[in-house]
């Protein structure tokens, strides 16, 4: 991954506020709720939002990013909310999880350059333990019409870098399908997602 793309998201983070607010994303907060506690992992987590709300729940939780300053936040973030929460900071294949260590993967706006975003998905697979879930929302290919006409919705401006229901078929072509579908949804979440937006909401479970 390139420098400009972490000095991108370093310099969105070292800010005081958070870019995306401090409260779970909803669809990921509605699924969550619904389940046992285990052990989760949340790539691109930035700003620790989603990790800290599941180590709240109980869960056992693992994060990554490529943004110390996403981890500064969010480790303060869960200072304050007196929870625990294993934040690493690299690419994927410099990390060290196990084949099989989680029970659930969370996948929410974890919108990794276009070259390497596939990848990335079958890599993350090893760790999933089979039966367990992968949770994912993002925006869709779609999202670029939303975003032309307002910025404030936030998301990646190049086609490439979203998402559509056939790639997630094709990535997690080993999963029982419980919920994908292509969605316009309100977003307001912090200084960058705010409007309407289109997004693939996916739950699957591992074979």
């Amino acid at each position: 991954m390139n420098d400009p793309w972490t000095d991108r998201w370093n310099d969105r983070y070292s800010k005081e506020e958070f870019a995306f607010g401090e409260q779970p994303n909803n669809y990921l907060k509605e699924q969550l709720e619904k389940l046992n506690v285990g052990t989760i992992l949340f790539p691109a987590e930035g700003e620790g939002r989603n990790a800290v709300f599941a180590a709240d729940l109980g869960w056992k939780v693992s994060a990554f990013d490529i943004s110390i300053e996403g981890r500064k936040k969010a480790i303060r973030l869960a200072e304050t909310r007196k929870v625990t929460i294993d934040y690493q900071v690299g690419e994927l294949q410099t990390l060290h999880y196990n084949t099989e260590q989680f029970d659930v993967i969370a996948l929410i706006y974890a919108h990794f350059p276009a070259e390497i975003k596939s990848l990335y998905h079958k890599t993350l697979d090893k760790y999933l333990r089979k039966g367990g879930l992968i949770i994912f929302e993002a925006f869709s290919k779609r999202h670029i019409d939303y975003v032309s006409k307002n910025e404030k919705v936030g998301g990646p401006k190049n086609i490439a870098s979203l998402f559509s229901v056939d790639e997630l078929r094709s990535d997690f072509a080993n999963y029982e399908v419980i919920e994908l579908a292509e969605k316009e949804i309100e977003l307001s979440e912090g200084q960058f997602h705010n409007g309407k937006g289109s997004v693939i909401r996916f739950v699957g479970r591992k074979k």
